[in-house]
């Protein structure tokens, strides 16, 4: 896969979240797709994603997340940007993460934007 694959899977993977549509983005998951969060908790398998993705969706209904960088090394796709959402705790700079296998995603990780963080991405 080239570059420009890569990261067209992950960007369409992050509108599948804003647009809140759950069957195509469960088409987008591996099967044992993994979802990590900025606290380090781990959901995975593509069925658990997909209804913590369901109850997620529910929840705020109008979340969303803006990249303002992306960058790719490898099948590693790096998002820098913020999150928008009625909901306080969820609003804010963050850095995401996407592990592309065989077109689909088989991680999506998010982070809290840090310098750490930066460093340890190579941003």
């Amino acid at each position: 896969m080239n570059k420009s694959t890569i990261k067209n899977i992950a960007l369409r993977f992050n509108e599948q979240i804003n647009n809140r549509n759950l069957e195509v983005l469960t088409q987008l998951m591996t099967k044992d797709h993994r979802f990590i969060d900025s606290s380090g908790d781990i959901v995975e398998g593509q069925e658990k994603m997909k209804e913590a993705w369901r109850k997620f969706f529910e929840l705020y209904p109008d979340y969303q997340n803006i990249f303002s960088e992306i960058k790719v090394q490898e099948n590693l796709v790096i998002m820098v940007g913020h999150s928008e959402c009625s909901e306080k705790v969820l609003q804010g700079s963050a850095i995401w993460t996407a592990i592309i296998r065989d077109d689909l995603v088989a991680e999506w990780r998010v982070f809290e934007d840090t310098e750490e963080v930066r460093q340890a991405l190579g941003l």
